[in-house]
């Protein structure tokens, strides 16, 4: 609206100045022919008294008469003369020519003061411009209140647009608009929607259903490979064949978790949002792998980080973060983990920088050959910071920047966004 408004603004400027522009040298241009006639009839005349009286002067300095002997055609030009009426120069348009009246040559000049017509004519472009711009003013606001008027229905359903959300149970609705246009958009904005809210809900019925029924035939299939291996009589081979068979399915049924994870943060299905301390869910988790791991792991505490979100995604952040550093950590070197300010930084050694570093929080993507990477842990960790506006980074510290003679991994979450 206000671009509509805009732009009838300058296109009402625009016209207002190229018709005034117009209509100035086109009554320029009419009062000089009207001056011309009114000149050539003045001289009609003149040369008429003449006829009659032959020693007729004229009125100096409108009317002239004057005997002459080289007769030439009328010349009309613009010139300044001194009135004695009004004690002063004008300019004039002056008409001159010759005519032979009783065998005499008779120079006759007759003239028009202009000022008078540039006056008349600045009066008429003025007053032409204020009626243009009294009008201007009167469209302009009339304009404005019926675009306002005409635009309320579509600003109203994009505020409600705004407010959509795809877990709403009931569709969306729209305010009624007069213009055609906008009640077609609206109407195949509420197909859209309601196609999209059936598509959402049949997407997330899909995804329950597939990791409820994909997690109980991976159980079924790892508990009768216990058993075979437990109770039947099998050689070395066909236990590492069994083994690697368990192992798969393992990482399988992780794999499935983890895409259902994701797919339940991007639907938006963690809601239960409470205040938790971040050092609280750290120590918690340290405390969790001492028991899976020898590596020696140290918390560095020089601030406490309280935050608002789910305390499932809390734990499942840290959990990823100290994970990746546990798997990737070589020569099972000290793990550091400081909370600092509003971050979190998670430290374990390493030979040098990743490949691709820009890449290292995207879907799949793995560095190391272990069997046991699926490639989602830091992509999770991703997707919780972008779900609670947090800052996710890394950087490798080489060797020739520390002390000690391994290179150092850095991965570190920003709270500081939502503090």
């Amino acid at each position: 609206m206000r671009k509509a408004s805009k732009t009838f603004l300058i296109t009402s400027v625009i016209i207002m100045t190229l018709s005034g522009i117009g209509l100035y040298f086109y009554l320029k241009q009419l009062l000089q022919n009207e001056i011309e006639e009114e000149l050539f009839s003045n001289k009609d005349r003149v040369e008429h008294l003449l006829e009659q009286n032959p020693n007729l002067l004229g009125v100096p300095p409108i009317m002239m008469a004057e005997k002459t002997e080289k007769p030439h055609k009328n010349i009309l030009v613009d010139t300044l003369i001194y009135d004695p009426l009004q004690d002063e120069i004008e300019l004039f348009r002056q008409l001159s020519g010759t005519k032979n009246i009783n065998g005499q040559e008779y120079k006759v000049t007759v003239r028009s003061m202009v000022i008078e017509s540039e006056d008349i004519l600045s009066t008429i472009v003025f007053m032409f411009l204020m009626v243009i711009f009294l009008a201007f003013i009167f469209l302009f606001y009339l304009n404005k209140s019926r675009n306002k008027k005409l635009w309320k229905p579509f600003f109203s359903n994009l505020e409600r647009l705004k407010k959509f959300s795809l877990k709403a149970d009931s569709p969306l609705t729209f305010e009624d608009s007069e213009i055609l246009e906008f009640y077609e958009l609206n109407k195949e904005i509420k197909i859209l929607t309601s196609k999209i809210q059936t598509d959402y809900r049949n997407l997330k019925q899909f995804t329950e259903d597939v990791s409820h029924e994909m997690q109980t035939p991976l159980a079924i299939m790892q508990a009768k490979i216990d058993t075979v291996i437990n109770d039947a009589e099998i050689n070395e081979v066909q236990f590492h064949q069994f083994s690697s068979l368990q192992s798969d399915i393992s990482r399988l049924k992780q794999l499935n978790k983890k895409l259902i994870l994701l797919a339940k943060i991007e639907n938006d299905q963690f809601t239960a949002n409470e205040t938790i301390s971040i050092n609280n869910i750290v120590e918690e988790t340290i405390e969790n792998f001492k028991e899976l791991t020898s590596i020696d792991i140290q918390l560095k505490e020089q601030n406490t980080i309280n935050i608002i979100m789910d305390p499932s995604l809390a734990t499942v952040l840290c959990n990823n973060l100290l994970s990746n550093a546990v798997r990737h950590n070589l020569n099972n070197d000290r793990i550091l983990i400081t909370i600092y300010d509003t971050k979190l930084q998670v430290i374990n050694s390493g030979n040098e920088t990743l490949d691709r570093p820009d890449q290292v929080f995207e879907r799949f993507y793995k560095e190391s050959r272990r069997k046991d990477s699926t490639g989602l842990g830091l992509s999770i960790v991703k997707k919780i910071c972008d779900y609670y506006g947090f800052l996710p980074s890394y950087r490798f510290r080489a060797s020739t920047e520390l002390q000690e003679g391994q290179g150092k991994h850095i991965f570190q979450i920003d709270f500081n966004l939502k503090m």
